[in-house]
């Protein structure tokens, strides 16, 4: 007689790491297996290492100015500072003060009007704004352009913002500026950048002007990053976007105070232009920030209206250096992009050298740190990029130092 055959009770599978469609516990997001390593990072580690082995480093690598803040914004800081009402929460839009003294220099400065209620919006730096900007405009899925090479954060917001980042490369025959025509259209975003991050190359009032027009054409927001806008040594100040008849239809511009007066630290800038991309970028930002410390704005206000002398102060000493330094290195037979702003100075090593190679030797021979180009993206590959952040007689020393490099 056979045995009746009693029915197991089934257990549940357990799902392992590898098993398809798993998560593995205490993940992280995704979305920063996308990103290459934050370039700057990685310079900072090596120069450290360099230093812990007791090399006197000449840093050029990353762009924060060693000049100090002006005096007459740091006194107006210390005024500020001790008042109480600056020591509750801010405006997320700025304050009100801060936000009409952005519109009387963009009318002194570029004969650009712009409201102060609704088309101008404090940041804390703009890289913030940048960052955010594409979480603001573009949904996921929708196509955002980025230059290639360019300043990194055009591309972490957008791969942050699950949007598509499609990369154009900006190439020096074209004065790397973007061929508008060879661009795919219908995107939700396009970020440009000029005075150029890393190039140094500038734009005038004609490109802007294709620009806006092919951004209108496709329906496409235009990000217009001028960062370095008050860096320029040929006395023909670079244009603002919002110059271009109908810009503002289209445009969102991003200001800093960082590389103008030496605020790296300080973390204050600002976004204008159509108020529509300022209410959404505002709308972002009042769900994870809170706002710039006011005490910060009244002083970058003051800035602002007086400023005026120090900023032509900090042309002339960086125009020096740039000379200088650009003089030296086609001596030593490095190619330098011609370039007339930014603190940048765009380069090709001697005799075909690799830029990565390049970068490792000014390190281990000569106690230089320099950034290569690729770290901008592969669009800057062959290139070094040289940050003139040091005093005259420190560049002189690093000239010295890199004769000595057999290449």
């Amino acid at each position: 007689m056979r045995r009746a055959r009693t029915k197991r009770k089934s257990r549940p599978r357990r799902r392992t790491a590898g098993a398809r469609g798993a998560r593995a516990p205490y993940s992280v997001n995704a979305n920063l297996s996308k990103l290459p390593p934050y370039l700057f990072v990685e310079l900072d580690r090596k120069k450290r290492e360099a230093i812990e082995r007791g090399v006197d480093i000449i840093n050029l690598g990353i762009g924060d100015p060693d000049l100090p803040t002006p005096a007459l914004i740091v006194d107006r800081m210390a005024e500020a500072i001790r008042r109480p009402e600056h020591h509750r929460y801010p405006s997320g839009k700025g304050s009100g003060e801060f936000r009409a003294a952005v519109a009387r220099y963009m009318d002194r400065k570029f004969g650009v009007k712009v409201d102060p209620a609704t088309e101008v919006l404090a940041l804390l730096g703009s890289k913030e704004g940048i960052g955010h900007l594409p979480l603001a405009l573009a949904s996921p899925g929708e196509t955002v352009l980025v230059p290639d090479p360019g300043y990194p954060p055009y591309l972490s917001g957008t791969v942050f913002a699950n949007a598509i980042p499609r990369r154009f490369v900006l190439e020096e025959r074209n004065g790397f500026l973007p061929d508008l025509s060879e661009l795919p259209p219908r995107a939700r975003l396009l970020f440009l950048n000029y005075p150029n991050n890393p190039t140094g190359a500038t734009a005038t009032l004609e490109f802007l002007e294709r620009a806006v027009a092919w951004a209108r054409e496709n329906g496409t927001w235009l990000a217009y990053d001028v960062a370095y806008v008050q860096a320029y040594y040929d006395g023909r100040r670079p244009p603002s976007v919002l110059q271009i008849a109908g810009a503002k239809d289209v445009s969102i511009e991003f200001h800093s105070f960082s590389k103008t007066y030496q605020m790296t630290g300080w973390r204050v800038a600002w976004a204008c232009g159509n108020a529509k991309a300022i209410a959404a970028l505002a709308q972002v930002k009042d769900n994870v920030d809170s706002g710039v410390f006011t005490a910060i704005q009244e002083a970058a206000a003051w800035g602002l209206d007086h400023g005026d002398a120090e900023e032509e102060t900090m042309r002339r000493i960086q125009g020096a250096r740039r000379r200088l330094f650009s003089e030296g290195l086609r001596s030593l037979g490095w190619g330098v992009f011609e370039s007339s702003a930014t603190f940048y100075l765009w380069c090709r090593p001697p005799k075909g050298t690799p830029s990565d190679v390049a970068v490792a030797r000014l390190l281990e021979e000569a106690g230089i740190v320099a950034t290569p180009g690729h770290g901008f993206g592969a669009g800057g590959k062959g290139y070094v990029r040289f940050a003139l952040t040091q005093p005259e007689n420190r560049l002189k020393e690093a000239l010295a130092r890199m004769a000595k490099v057999a290449w």
